[in-house]
């Protein structure tokens, strides 16, 4: 029987629990439940103090409020996916697998940060200041004026950022973090909740804007409890698959800007270079469109984004015919598959089926569902689409090819690039109409008209 004032908290997943059990009932886990103290959060009020409180202050929503500053850090890039740049007083948190390059970037944006004007500040708890020289070095900012730091106790930083005034500290990272308040090691939920919440208390304080950065689980999720993503004003994720150069920051939370959107790095021997066009970097250089390829014109936050979708259909050496899928949802292809075979008499049963978004980009919005059908009717037939053509629209399980949101920033993207042809749903989009006098439009009401224009090469 748990003790009176006693909690049991999973270590893996963050569930909590009423008493002790040897496996976690939220996450399955095993001998995860740690015995936490039921405590006040620091700053909270006894209940004999509530009736001294002061009155609330209402305001009106036609109440003007000047919009929030912005540390301009230099990077394009990274100031894109905040908003505009960094909001004083804001707390960020940044999660990325391990290798990506987090702490590059984020060197990156301290060292141009600081060339600026801002006093900027690097405290590192898993590396030692060498470590992060050398790195300096590679990168070519060496000389940049950031001042580092080495150190892991919350008391010993939460002093000196409370002594010193900063604009920009990142705190790599919040899981070496400890506070000698709680009995927790680093790294567990305890240390990574109480840590973050002086961060982001000490923040909102009018202190220096904060940048937390996360260890993530194999699942990709930011390690830790998920009420630290509520805390921060931003969350941002650095993406990028083994093999590919390209790095995707991508903003899953922001308060001060949009979210879902995108900034686009490549890593090379001398750190991370902005890629200021990257429809041109995913398309590559090819001079013809090969037979299963087809151009998507997407969008990723509020950018426009053209990107090669690549289909193999081969005939199967097994029983079991292979569906395998990168950078899409494999959902959404079996989806546009039974559409095809249901609504448009072409058969897949008995042939593999490989569909890949080119340069490691994922693709998740439902507008590519016609550019995944087009792809995989030329490489069923064997006709290449045209050169100069992009796809989009959504498909629905009637056959039905529906328009899809921002068709206007998508034709201006292709005109922007070369392009001078759209397959894609007829009439107005949502959001606006869909015309460009640069690109002309092939209207297709349903998926089957799009095999037919497909197969006999007729746009």
């Amino acid at each position: 029987m748990a003790r009176d004032g006693a909690l049991y908290v999973c270590q893996s997943c963050g569930a909590v629990h009423s008493k002790w059990a040897g496996q976690c009932s939220a996450c399955q886990s095993w001998n995860t439940l740690v015995e936490e103290t039921k405590s006040a959060p620091p700053g909270a009020m006894k209940p004999a103090a509530t009736a001294r409180g002061r009155g609330l202050t209402f305001e009106s929503l036609t109440s003007e409020t000047p919009e929030p500053p912005r540390i301009l850090t230099g990077v394009a890039e990274f100031d894109r996916v905040c908003g505009g740049g960094v909001v004083p007083g804001s707390a960020l948190l940044l999660g990325g697998d391990p290798g990506v390059g987090k702490s590059t970037l984020l060197l990156e944006v301290l060292a141009k940060a600081a060339r600026a004007g801002a006093r900027t500040a690097y405290i590192s708890g898993e590396e030692a200041i060498e470590q992060i020289r050398a790195r300096a070095r590679r990168m070519g900012v060496a000389d940049a004026p950031v001042e580092l730091a080495s150190a892991t106790s919350l008391r010993d930083i939460l002093t000196t950022l409370k002594r010193e005034r900063f604009d920009i500290v990142v705190i790599d990272s919040i899981q070496t973090l400890w506070s000698d308040v709680h009995d927790a090691g680093p790294g567990s939920i305890v240390q990574v909740r109480a840590c973050a919440a002086e961060l982001v208390r000490l923040a909102k304080a009018g202190g220096p804007a904060v940048i937390l950065v996360g260890h993530v689980t194999k699942d990709g999720q930011i390690a830790g409890p998920r009420v630290v993503e509520h805390m921060v004003d931003a969350v941002l994720s650095f993406e990028g698959e083994r093999g590919y150069p390209f790095r995707i920051l991508r903003a899953g939370k922001n308060r001060f800007g949009a979210t879902d959107e995108i900034g686009v790095f490549e890593m090379g021997d001398a750190g991370l270079r902005e890629v200021a066009n990257p429809s041109a970097l995913f398309l590559g250089e090819g001079k013809d469109r090969a037979p299963g390829a087809a151009v998507f014109a997407g969008i990723e936050g509020s950018r426009p984004v053209l990107v090669e979708v690549q289909a193999l259909v081969a005939p199967s050496a097994y029983g079991t015919p292979r569906r395998a899928v990168v950078g899409w949802d494999s959902g959404r292809l079996a989806m546009v598959l039974a559409v095809l075979e249901a609504r448009c008499g072409l058969g897949f049963g008995d042939r593999d089926v490989y569909l890949n978004v080119a340069g490691g980009l994922r693709v998740t919005e439902p507008a590519a569902d016609l550019a995944a059908a087009a792809a995989l009717i030329s490489s069923a037939t064997d006709m290449p689409l045209p050169q100069g053509c992009v796809v989009f629209g959504e498909v629905s399980l009637s056959g039905e090819v529906r328009a899809v949101g921002r068709a206007e920033a998508r034709l201006r993207e292709a005109a922007k690039l070369g392009f001078d042809q759209a397959l894609c749903a007829p009439g107005p989009a949502r959001g606006g109409a869909a015309r460009s006098e640069a690109v002309g439009l092939t209207a297709v009401n349903r998926l089957a008209e799009a095999v037919e224009r497909i197969s006999t090469n007729r746009y």
